[in-house]
């Protein structure tokens, strides 16, 4: 189960519907930005090697 930390809660629901659902589907863990970051440019990464 996904968990993002209240300090990042802010950040995380300024993304779209979409952009947050593919991120809680992961299961992650977001305690800091930079989790969030490295979530995020997994999600381009693997929509780059799809193209």
């Amino acid at each position: 189960m996904s968990y993002v930390a209240p300090a990042i809660k802010e950040k995380f629901e300024t993304l779209s519907v979409d952009l947050k659902n593919v991120i809680l589907e992961r299961d992650v863990q977001l305690y800091t930005i930079h989790d969030l970051i490295n979530v995020l440019d997994e999600i381009v990464k693997e929509a780059d090697a799809e193209d």
